[in-house]
């Protein structure tokens, strides 16, 4: 009888998504079944005896977490489950460590990783695509073009109200809805805080809904999910705190837009390249869909919306992991 498969989950990390990192791979870590696995803890913010300290009051508990370096012991993984959100995980970098390594792992790769979270880069090509998205102009502080002036240009071309976001942050972080023209800069300068790269798109009106997407070459798109934060938007604050956001499953959306959005979603995940799984936040107002972003590897906390599409369609969170899983040991191929 062949032996457990060695699984370690990368988690984690630095970005300022690492506490819910920790939080996802403590699931994912907990949840993985003994029988099949034997699972290893990686803390991909614990490198060379400097480890990144524990946020407090974490809602779960931790798993023994080992350093970095453990990928490159002689008992390496037989697969890496990326747990990571955010730079240094969900951009592409740990990903290419492993294809270096050699070690499969789960979820997209190099390019579509560095791609999915980089909104602005994405958004051009969602527009190259003739997917949908919200129109958008961006802002570089490395350019000359001060901030001032990129205000004046955001408020003529995109109008109000508009949404400023840093180029490369997950969980909403650094966000800003601006409805007057006097709140744009106090925006910039609370995004700018967490990238050199912003951008302003239009805010859209409708609802926001989320599509999760599992496979590699046959894709299966899980129930759509509605998401009504108790507030202006879904921010960091209503993602992670309980009772803060409603997730209604199936979406309250006619059949006709729940299939225009399907596929929106199949759209962008193929537009970027992703592989195994993703995560597609749309909005949608009647029957139209804009794409916002698409998350490469998403949440895996109790709150998470991908575990909950899937619970709507039968597959409880183990059988999910088994998945990505299998998924990840099969050749990796550009999924396009």
């Amino acid at each position: 009888m062949p032996g457990k498969l060695r699984v370690a989950v990368l988690m984690g990390g630095r970005s300022s998504e690492r506490a819910i990192s920790l939080i996802s791979g403590a699931s994912v870590a907990d949840a993985l079944d003994r029988e099949k696995y034997e699972v290893k803890a990686v803390d991909v913010g614990y490198i060379g005896g400097d480890p990144a300290p524990i946020p407090a009051e974490l809602p779960v508990a931790l798993p023994e977490m080992l350093p970095f370096e453990a990928l490159t012991q002689p008992a390496r993984p037989d697969v890496a489950f990326i747990a990571l959100h955010g730079r240094g995980g969900e951009d592409g970098s740990v990903q290419g460590l492993l294809e270096v390594l050699g070690i499969p792992y789960t979820g997209s790769g190099v390019l579509a990783s560095a791609l999915a979270l980089d909104k602005i880069q994405s958004k051009r090509v969602f527009m190259q695509q003739g997917i949908p998205t919200a129109p958008f102009l961006e802002f570089d502080a490395r350019c000359e073009k001060s901030v001032e002036e990129w205000d004046g240009h955001a408020l003529d071309e995109i109008g109000l109200p508009l949404v400023v976001k840093p180029a490369r942050e997950g969980s909403s972080i650094g966000v800003t809805i601006v409805r007057a023209g006097e709140r744009l800069r106090p925006a910039a300068d609370v995004a700018l805080a967490y990238d050199h790269r912003i951008f302003a798109e239009r805010y859209l009106p409708g609802m926001e809904i989320t599509a999760a997407i599992l496979g590699n070459h046959d894709l299966q798109v899980l129930p759509l999910v509605e998401i009504v934060p108790a507030g202006e938007f879904y921010d960091y604050e209503r993602k992670y705190t309980p009772g803060a956001t409603q997730e209604i499953v199936p979406a309250r959306v006619s059949e006709k837009a729940a299939e225009r959005a399907r596929e929106v979603a199949l759209a962008a995940h193929r537009a970027l390249g992703c592989w195994g799984w993703s995560r597609v936040d749309m909005r949608c107002d009647g029957e139209n869909v804009w794409a916002l972003e698409v998350n490469t590897i998403p949440g895996l906390t109790p709150l998470s919306l991908v575990p909950c599409a899937a619970a709507a369609a039968g597959i409880p969170f183990p059988e999910l992991l088994d998945r990505l899983i299998r998924l990840a040991l099969e050749p990796r191929q550009e999924s396009r």
